[in-house]
């Protein structure tokens, strides 16, 4: 019998700064009232869904830490979570989270169709710089304000209400990276979820990247390893223009043969769903990608000694 959950991606539109976060927290509670009145069990958020994206922006003390979230739920976010279990819909949404040592991390958690939290994540490849670029005037400065992920890349066995799913977790620049694919499908995962906030732009300063081969290379990166990994993958924008800075969209719902099963139109809040059979995976999983059959992990270490190219002659 075929294991089929209905998975809405949730995409968002911008969230500029002068927008107030319990408006903020009106749209994502609309756009998972479309996702259930669609027959979705799973709705997939962005990356850093209840703000602006900060990090384009030098800022410290207090205001920095507004954009913060002390605990998870807390009443600022409850009523999403109540509307959630209202509806039956599970979700992953992705925050600034200041941890109950004072650390900070960029992160996401899934939560259950019965409201409660399933699993967490914490992003570990962190883009930018500690410093904020001369004359720039849009920054990525999320290795200021972001420590680097601690959980390493652990995956979630969800309950019955998500047909027994094995759900990874991802964030953003995550992604463009297959080592932590290949971690989550070492473990089995099923079903990727991963949320972004993708400049249109390059944020290092450059003029070769037009948004259009952003946006390529985002769903390229979803493609690749959804096929190289045997697995659904969902991967949600925050999109179009924050306070002038633009972000890419192309959201989408890619199956295991990494093609496109849906992906949004616009660069606003926008619901697409995709039913999404996880039984598929086992074609990859049991052929091609049969990880015990084929892999040769004796060979792989360098992937795991070094991090910077080394020529060797």
């Amino acid at each position: 019998m075929s294991r089929v959950i209905r998975i809405a991606a949730a995409q968002m539109g911008p969230i500029p700064k002068r927008e107030a976060r319990a408006e903020t927290l009106c749209r994502l509670i609309a756009l998972l009232e479309k996702a259930a009145e669609r027959g979705a069990k799973l709705a997939v958020f962005p990356e850093l869904a209840l703000t602006t994206f900060f990090p384009r922006w030098l800022m410290d003390g207090d205001i920095l830490d507004s954009y913060f979230e002390y605990s998870m739920p807390n009443p600022n976010v409850q009523p999403l979570f109540d509307r959630a279990k209202e509806l039956g819909i599970g979700f992953y949404i992705g925050y600034a989270e200041m941890s109950p040592e004072g650390q900070r991390f960029n992160s996401s958690i899934l939560v259950s169709p019965e409201g409660e939290i399933i699993g967490k994540y914490r992003k570990v490849h962190l883009p930018g710089s500690v410093e904020p670029r001369e004359g720039a005037l849009y920054q990525q400065l999320e290795k200021r304000y972001f420590e680097y992920g601690d959980m390493g890349f652990p995956v979630t066995h969800a309950g019955p209400s998500l047909d027994e799913a094995i759900i990874g977790m991802l964030i953003c620049n995550d992604r463009r990276w297959p080592e932590a694919w290949r971690c989550l499908a070492m473990q089995g995962m099923e079903l990727l979820c991963v949320g972004y906030n993708s400049a249109a732009y390059d944020p290092n300063g450059g003029d070769t990247e037009s948004a259009e081969l952003r946006t390529f290379h985002a769903q390229l990166v979803v493609q690749a390893n959804a096929y190289m990994n045997a697995c659904w993958a969902v991967a949600v924008a925050k999109a179009g223009s924050e306070d002038g800075s633009g972000l890419i969209g192309g959201s989408c719902i890619v199956d295991p043969n990494g093609c496109i099963v849906v992906e949004t139109k616009t660069l606003e809040d926008e619901v697409i769903v995709a039913d999404c059979d996880l039984d598929l995976c086992q074609q990859g999983k049991s052929k091609m990608f049969n990880f015990e059959a084929h892999r040769r992990p004796q060979w792989y270490s360098l992937i795991t000694e070094q991090t910077g190219v080394v020529i060797r002659k």
